[in-house]
């Protein structure tokens, strides 16, 4: 699956912080941009997989799955 994610970074007094538009509570640090964006995408893809395995708990048996690619 592919998704397009806004990421908003601040330059604090001595890092960088990161968030993410769509992901609430997607957070991220870094000495550097790139650390803070590596942590930032840390953040987001633990965050969309708990999320999934919270939703899957609820889902029949005999519900049919199907996926949408955007």
């Amino acid at each position: 699956m592919s998704y397009s994610f806004h990421n908003i970074f601040e330059k604090g007094e001595k890092y960088y912080i990161g968030y993410c538009l769509e992901v609430p509570g997607a957070n991220g640090q870094g000495k550097t941009i790139e650390e803070c964006r590596e942590n930032l995408q840390d953040a987001i893809e633990l965050i969309l997989q708990t999320r999934e395995e919270d939703a899957r708990r609820g889902i029949p048996k005999d519900a049919i799955e199907e996926v949408v690619n955007f």
